[in-house]
């Protein structure tokens, strides 16, 4: 018979708990609100554990009940689930359900530790690059042009966009849950593709809005006699390729945050610096 006893370290072995192969200790109720419960993810971040507080609180009402007989258990859950973590609140909620799905096997601390350890990093770099870089960038673009010709669909579509997101935490986590460990495979294939389709659409939008919120236009003009002036905007510039100094000042700024490392405040600070001198000298 398994026994329940703590092992040489001080750590409860595989079996501690409710035991293995008899029955699940959560049910699908449970893991729906731990997928809700990201929400308590920042609650408590600061800059030497980070999210580590609320991740947590995510986690300890599934973790109590999973080790409700288990107090030793319970405690060495509760200091791995205290250990630094930084990720997206987007898509935590699948790690949740994977390291929680793994909690209720009663699988060896040191693998659930590692494993958590191990896909924080990359669940950032996915969650932050498909969320806050890409789709509602997007998202908030297309939907303040609309708001800005009066479409009152436009704000109403960016809150429900970000409702979805919400909702989508509830299918993070039972996709985490469910499928276990061979989750990982299937969520970095999948993220490739929406990541790449995304990463295509998302530059043709950009480049609508560099071209339509992005205004530069040269007012000075060169006077060749009293009956020949030539505008350097609309004879020159505009001659070469329409809407060519917004195109390479924003590839400028880019090309800065990028290369150089130049703080955005900065740049903001040069922008407002040089659009009202020049405007003043009449260049612009």
């Amino acid at each position: 018979m398994a026994s329940s006893a703590p092992d040489k370290s001080g750590t409860p072995d595989a079996t501690s708990g409710i035991s293995a192969g008899t029955g699940k200790a959560l049910t699908s109720s449970d893991v729906t609100k731990l997928g809700l419960r990201t929400l308590f993810l920042q609650a408590s971040f600061n800059y030497e554990r980070m999210q580590a507080g609320g991740f947590l609180v995510t986690q300890l009402p599934a973790l109590q009940k999973i080790y409700k007989d288990d107090k030793k258990g319970l405690a060495a859950a509760m200091t791995d689930n205290l250990e630094f973590i930084n990720t997206s609140p987007h898509i935590v909620a699948f790690l949740n359900g994977l390291l929680i799905a793994m909690e209720e096997a009663h699988e060896d601390r040191k693998t659930i530790k590692g494993l958590k350890l191990a896909l924080f990093a990359p669940l950032a770099g996915i969650g932050d690059a498909i969320y806050w870089f890409t789709l509602l960038p997007i998202v908030a673009g297309v939907c303040s042009s609309m708001a800005m010709e009066g479409n009152p669909v436009g704000p109403l579509l960016f809150f429900a966009v970000y409702v979805a997101i919400f909702c989508m935490r509830i299918f993070w986590v039972h996709l985490g849950y469910d499928l276990g460990t061979r989750a990982v495979s299937k969520i970095r294939e999948a993220s490739e593709k929406v990541a790449k389709a995304a990463t295509v659409l998302g530059c043709t939008v950009i480049g609508g809005l560099i071209a339509s919120y992005v205004k530069i236009s040269v007012a000075s003009q060169i006077v060749i006699n009293k009956d020949v002036t030539i505008k350097l905007q609309g004879d020159f510039f505009d001659k070469i390729l329409p809407n060519l100094l917004p195109f390479g000042y924003v590839f400028l700024m880019y090309y800065l945050l990028k290369k150089k490392q130049v703080s955005p405040v900065i740049l903001i600070v040069v922008t407002f610096v040089l659009a009202i001198a020049l405007s003043f000298l009449g260049v612009l």
